[in-house]
């Protein structure tokens, strides 16, 4: 009998049964230990991103819960031909400067990645979104660098003790390369409430861009970066909402309230003693209220703001009432409420092309110039360039101007500052990948119609304080500080692929004043290199070109 016959039989199958169970069971008692980690385990279910179309494009709901996150970002590289400054343009500083400190090219690279996320409630939709900007600018005079010797750079020359470069410990100081991180946007929306960093509601929707890149145009308020808020934004059907709430105004909408008291003008500002920035702590938001239609024909937007001035003290002390006399106020002015109102209109379908639209806004505003002299200007002046000059004996010329909300002197009440202008483009589209605009901004600054020998008016009040400290050759009958700036622009983009765009922006921008014709002034600043010499007032021009790269996903 062979091996498989006995196998073969249905009687040996039975009996070799038991035999079969006893050698499988030792071997699992045997082996259990040394492959218990090798037995298949059962795996939890995999939680997939799933698409959330509840929001539109490219948001997902979060595995396992019910909320949608959207990510997005840009990166973008930008160089600034005759300028020292991505934002503000070349109106002051080493900028205006015309001279050895002013860049020829600045550069600058930012990634921007963004989180939005949406989760639906019985309340409605509970938004939260943050931006942040990485920023790395080369070839900058913005960077707060101090030495043993004093603060290398101020805004609008100010008062440092050395000039950019000009220290021996730590050379060429001036030209840095800067890297930051800005919180643009942090904000919670629930139930039509607005709570956190956000895009002021008094700004139009293009908020500084009604057809550019450049950030400098004046003309009307528009933070880009974010203001705190707490507004709310009430629906009204058809397109019509109206929004009303409070912001705060200290970075981005406090021009200046300046001090022209003789203690407290020590060679603040870049003529000398032309008034102190003298801000006390903040009282009050400023108060915001829009109404806006927005239809398939363009949009219209009408804007107000209340603003809140509040100086410090007359003379740099709380206890000081020397001199006062009988029911004045010791210490310091009070408090002066000033506002700004402004219009927005967009008009789309006309009939140049698909997709071509209008933007334009106009604003006025009386003692809350930052939301004309726009978020991104300087504090307290928004010119100051230099030029050639041809009378002899002259060194150079200079065009400026100062644009505070109010201005005081020693027992004085604050006297308000007004402005108004506007901005606007056209915008149009070649064909798929080429467009173009044509923008423009005005603005106007104004004093008030006191007299310049008046030291109760705002014109008067800067006037004695400026022709102390420059010697005006016209005197107070020549004194004007009232002033105009105008720029005009052009902006060329190519989108070869979705989401790259190329663009060539130049701006020029005219800086007009109403000083009297021939008005002479004696000044200098080592912190733009300009000696102690005689310079012309005089009207002044200037451009810059910004070129920029930029890929969005």
């Amino acid at each position: 009998m062979t091996y498989q016959s006995v196998f073969s039989t249905d009687r040996s199958r039975n009996l070799f049964k038991p035999i079969a169970c006893l050698i499988g069971s030792a071997s699992l008692i045997a082996f259990s230990g040394a492959q218990a980690a090798d037995l298949p385990v059962k795996a939890k279910a995999v939680e997939y991103m799933r698409i959330c179309s509840l929001y539109g494009a490219g948001f997902y709901y979060i595995p396992g819960t019910d909320t949608c996150i959207k990510l997005s970002s840009y990166q973008r590289v930008d160089v600034l031909a005759n300028s020292n400054f991505d934002d503000t343009g070349n109106y002051s500083a080493q900028s205006g400067a015309k001279n050895r400190f002013t860049n020829a090219f600045t550069w600058r690279s930012r990634a921007d990645p963004s989180i939005d996320t949406r989760t639906a409630t019985e309340y409605g939709v509970v938004r939260t979104f943050t931006d942040l900007a990485f920023t790395w600018t080369d070839d900058s005079y913005t960077g707060n660098l101090t030495t043993g010797a004093g603060t290398v750079y101020s805004a609008l020359g100010g008062s440092s003790a050395v000039a950019p470069g000009g220290n021996a410990n730590n050379g060429n100081l001036g030209l840095v390369a800067a890297g930051s991180l800005g919180v643009y946007y942090a904000f919670i929306q629930f139930a039509g409430f607005t709570m956190g960093k956000a895009v002021s509601p008094f700004s139009a929707p293009w908020q500084n861009y009604p057809g550019n890149n450049f950030d400098g145009l004046v003309g009307g308020g528009g933070t880009v970066t974010g203001v705190n808020q707490f507004v709310y934004t009430a629906d009204l059907g058809g397109g019509v909402s109206v929004t009303f709430g409070a912001q705060d105004p200290t970075q981005y909408y406090q021009a200046g309230v300046l001090n022209f008291s003789p203690t407290a003008t020590t060679g603040s500002g870049l003529f000398g003693s032309t008034g102190s920035n003298d801000y006390g702590g903040n009282t009050f938001p400023d108060v915001i209220a829009t109404l806006k239609v927005d239809q398939a024909w363009g949009l219209f937007q009408a804007s107000v703001a209340a603003h809140d001035n509040n100086p410090a003290y007359y003379n740099n002390n709380q206890s000081n009432t020397i001199g006062l006399l009988p029911g004045q106020i010791g210490g310091g002015p009070e408090d002066k409420w000033g506002y700004a109102g402004q219009l927005a209109l967009r008009i789309k379908n006309i009939p140049t092309g698909a997709g071509d639209v209008i933007n334009v806004q106009g604003v006025y505003t009386d003692g809350a110039t930052r939301y004309n002299i726009q978020d991104l200007a300087t504090q307290a002046g928004a010119a100051a360039i230099f030029g050639h000059s041809s009378i002899p004996g002259v060194f150079q010329s200079v065009g400026f101007g100062v644009a505070p909300d109010t201005v005081f002197n020693l027992h004085g009440s604050q006297q308000l500052i007004q402005t108004w202008g506007g901005r606007g483009a056209f915008n149009h589209n070649w064909d798929p990948y080429w467009s173009s605009a044509l923008y423009g901004a005005y603005a106007h600054v104004n004093f008030g119609g006191g007299s310049a020998f008046d030291l109760t008016s705002a014109r008067g009040i800067y006037c004695h304080g400026f022709v102390a400290a420059t010697g005006l050759s016209t005197g107070l009958a020549g004194c004007n500080p009232d002033y105009n700036i105008a720029q005009l622009g052009t902006i060329t983009r190519w989108t070869p692929v979705k989401n790259l765009t190329f663009s060539a922006d130049a701006t020029f921008t005219h800086l007009q004043q109403d000083m009297a014709a021939g008005s002479l002034i004696v000044f200098g600043s080592s912190a733009i290199a300009k000696p102690l010499a005689v310079y012309q007032i005089k009207n002044e021009n200037t451009g810059i070109l910004l070129l920029r790269a930029q890929r969005n996903w």
